[in-house]
């Protein structure tokens, strides 16, 4: 009889015990960065503060450098339920709500502070919002940095110093037109393509954040970055309707209260790593120019006026470029 009630009790022990290891609740977090990307650091931190403050209950698994695909796969894994949450850019966004366009044209933030006054403003929860009907929502932004002109031969000082050049650029309308209008040569290539591209003299610049010389190792065959600052494109943290169902409404707090905190750490993150490559890339022989961006901007107003009649965004676009 003591040995049956052992029996009995080591098994209500175990049994308890699956019940609690089904009880926790575990998530998968996308990103096609790598580990060292202050993005991922930042994501990181946000999973680690959520296990804490869930006290382990709720449990978030990072998937680095695009192992489980491209960001427009992860978001149909995210739809279809094979994963929780993922980190993308605005721009593979706009395929899912058109007012992610917004965030794709040129000079609609003044600078960094600005960004991130829109970005914690009223804009963010019309935003996170937009996907609702597609399966997911945003939790927070990071910034993927200002986007500038590098060149292989000579420092793009005014939009006149594009004439000619054949400029690598993201495969949207948008960045087409953008180039187009500075009165470059804009040419759509895979990001993959770009370091071989240059060295080839297929295309005569990119335009990307300053890390792209130092990680894509750009700056070993472009030898001048134009810091003219023509896109921020932001990137967005979103989470499945599905995965936001299994918490409760305590842990679904903690999760959003969490992603607002990583957001906040990234910025020091980011801005040392702005610092840091600037230093790299000027080690690999790479010249700094800060052109007047006045005459820039003045190319593309007519781009921002005619989107502010949009009917899908117009009215987001406004808001942006009316924001203090």
């Amino acid at each position: 009889m003591k040995y049956q009630k052992l029996a009995l009790t080591l098994t209500a022990i175990a049994t308890l015990a699956v019940g609690q290891a089904e009880a926790k609740t575990r998530l998968t977090l996308a990103n096609s960065l790598s580990a060292d990307h202050p993005t991922s650091t930042a994501l990181q931190q946000f999973a680690d503060e959520v296990k804490e403050r869930t006290d382990g209950e709720v449990t978030i698994q990072l998937f680095l450098n695009a192992v489980l695909g491209s960001e427009r796969e992860v978001l149909e894994q995210l739809q279809n339920g094979a994963v929780d949450m993922t980190r993308v850019s605005a721009g593979n966004l706009e395929n899912f709500d058109p007012v992610f366009k917004a965030f794709t044209l040129p000079y609609i933030f003044k600078g960094e502070d600005h960004f991130y006054r829109v970005m914690t403003g009223p804009v963010a929860d019309e935003v996170y919002n937009a996907t609702e009907g597609s399966g997911f929502v945003g939790l927070t932004f990071f910034d993927s940095g200002a986007r500038s002109f590098y060149t292989t031969d000579k420092p793009i000082n005014t939009p006149e110093d594009l004439a000619g050049q054949k400029i690598r650029v993201l495969n949207s309308n948008s960045s087409i037109r953008m180039v187009e209008m500075m009165g470059g040569s804009p040419t759509p290539m895979p990001y993959a393509e770009i370091y071989t591209a240059l060295q080839m003299g297929v295309i005569d610049g990119a335009e990307n954040n300053v890390t792209a010389l130092t990680i894509g190792r750009h700056g070993e065959v472009a030898k001048f970055y134009s810091q003219d600052e023509h896109l921020r494109i932001p990137d967005f943290l979103v989470i499945s309707n599905a995965a936001a169902e299994k918490l409760t409404d305590e842990q679904n707090a903690i999760v959003k209260e969490a992603a607002l905190n990583a957001t906040e750490s990234f910025r020091a993150l980011w801005d040392q790593a702005v610092k840091d490559s600037t230093a790299e890339a000027e080690k690999m022989g790479v010249t700094f120019v800060s052109p007047d961006q006045a005459p820039f901007r003045e190319k593309v107003m007519p781009l921002l006026d005619e989107y502010r009649n949009d009917p899908d965004f117009g009215g987001l676009l406004t808001q942006i470029l009316e924001t203090e």
